[in-house]
């Protein structure tokens, strides 16, 4: 077997709730990429103007950011973060259900805004908990749950796919002059990014014609066990109100001699205790307080920050080249046929979810900074090698499926490594999150701006330029490892830089 039996028997024990969490992440997947092709039936649904709708994309990563961001206040009790997650998960099957419903896309864009939120607090609470469980080991368990993400992220659009309007879904007398630029439209609106569609006139007045809100009924059930595996893991802990008496599962004599065997945990000395209780993975509101600053040194902050700004830049890339490759592609010198073209978003995504299948074994075998170094380093091959072939049609489509493997297990990758770094202490789940969400925000909207005046080969710039600073923030990251203080008893108690000895026990904490 690829992992021994030590984690197995960490995830024998873990199981129910190792599960939900995958299961969580699947409806966050599920929740991100189905607004791209789905948006122009729900402009016909709200009769507005393009511009207009565009503005539900804004909406919900807006929100999505501010809900990572707010995710860590729930992560006190076992109890908080589970109930969030039952509420967010349960809210996105709601909004699946409503968004049939909302006629006015400012309705729209609340209940997109609502459903921005729930994924932000699944993204924080469910990477929080599985560092929590799994610590060292956490790193192949990460992977799995960033498959999910891809795996959700694949089959809405499918799933959506059969009911969208192949002619223009509002019936006018323009209808004729208008259809011939909806096939060109739908491409552009791949999922994170609406596209520059000022230029198309679409009628906003006439009657209806479309069949989405099947889709949307029908992702809303597809999803509709998730909050109810949630509701069986808060049943199951006894956290469901009446129900609220312990239930701690307890470790048989094997689990229990592979859990305490010598050298896996040191005997922890009474000030690191209070530490540990103290410490660990707080909101980011909670990480911005001086208290939690007092005694840190330089480079407690550094490998925060470095951390950040590597998935700032990798985050970002995902975001730009998802949003631009179609753009990109039918442009010349390529002016590659927009159906082709439109096979592009997909594969590119189709690879980050095969990239992150494979990287559940291979997570096991490898350390989490060699992965990150390969992933750094094959995205900046792969945008050079673009950079050089920029004119080839099949070199974009091989290129396209190796930034995806490449990029697929950035984040996970990066998350073991800098929560080991910090000995599962400082606030790196929070921090990293936050940083990875506006960096897909950001440099979306500056590749915008940037394609609209230097024209499109300056997609395939953007993407090198943020690919070696992503390697540059790599190398510092890995400097300041270097120079971060060991483990020692002998730290203050209330720095937040002692590197206390996580609990490595595996059980499920409250």
């Amino acid at each position: 077997m690829w992992w021994d039996e030590r984690v197995s028997a960490r995830f024998r024990r873990n199981l129910q709730p190792t599960l939900t969490y995958w299961s969580v992440f699947f409806s966050f997947g599920l929740c991100i990429a189905f607004l791209g092709p789905t948006l122009l039936d729900l402009r016909c649904q709200t009769q507005s103007s393009l511009s207009q709708i565009t503005w539900v994309f804004f909406s919900q990563q807006f929100c999505l950011l501010l809900g990572s961001c707010l995710g860590g206040v729930f992560k006190r009790t076992l109890a908080q973060s589970l109930f969030a997650l039952f509420a967010s998960s349960l809210a996105i099957s709601l909004v699946f259900a409503i968004i049939p419903l909302c006629h006015n896309v400012v309705v729209l864009a609340v209940v997109m805004a609502v459903a921005g939120l729930a994924m932000g607090c699944i993204d924080t609470i469910s990477n929080m908990q599985l560092v929590k469980i799994y610590q060292k080991d956490s790193a192949i368990f990460l992977q799995a749950l960033h498959f999910f993400v891809g795996f959700g992220a694949l089959l809405s659009p499918l799933i959506a796919d059969p009911f969208l309007s192949d002619t223009n879904c509002i019936l006018s007398n323009s209808t004729a002059n208008a259809s011939s630029n909806l096939p060109h439209i739908r491409k552009s609106l791949v999922p994170h990014h609406p596209g520059n569609l000022s230029h198309y006139d679409l009628p906003m007045k006439g009657m209806v014609v479309t069949r989405v809100s099947y889709a949307f009924w029908i992702m809303a059930l597809i999803n509709l066990p998730v909050p109810i595996a949630v509701f069986f893991l808060l049943y199951k802990e006894r956290m469901v109100p009446c129900f609220n008496g312990s239930s701690h599962p307890l470790l048989s004599a094997d689990e229990l001699a592979m859990e305490t065997r010598p050298g896996d945990k040191d005997e922890l000395s009474p000030p690191v205790q209070r530490a540990q209780a103290a410490g660990g993975h707080d909101d980011f509101f909670s990480c911005c307080q001086s208290k939690n600053f007092r005694g840190a040194s330089y480079t407690y902050f550094a490998v925060h920050i470095t951390g950040a700004l590597v998935l700032f830049m990798t985050d970002g890339i995902v975001g730009e080249y998802s949003g631009f490759v179609y753009s990109y592609a039918v442009e010349e010198p390529l002016s590659v046929v927009h159906k082709v073209a439109g096979y592009l978003p997909s594969l590119f995504w189709g690879f980050i979810t095969l990239g992150r299948l494979i990287s559940i074994p291979v997570s096991y075998c490898m350390k989490p900074a060699t992965m990150v170094f390969i992933n750094v380093v094959g995205v900046l091959i792969t945008f050079l090698l673009l950079l050089i072939f920029s004119s080839s049609v099949v070199f974009l489509f091989v290129g396209t499926a190796s930034l995806g493997l490449f990029l697929s297990s950035t984040f996970p990758s990066m998350l073991a490594y800098t929560e080991d770094i910090l000995q599962y202490q400082g606030c790196a789940t929070t921090v990293l999150v936050t940083g990875a969400g506006i960096g897909e925000m950001v440099l979306q909207l500056l590749v915008g701006s940037i394609i609209h005046d230097r024209g499109s080969y300056s997609f395939l710039v953007c993407g090198m330029i943020f690919g070696c600073l992503a390697f540059t923030f790599y190398a510092l990251l890995v400097f300041f490892h270097r120079m971060y203080p060991k483990p020692s008893p002998e730290l203050d108690d209330a720095s937040p830089a002692k590197a206390a000895v996580g609990d490595d026990t595996g059980q499920y904490q409250r």
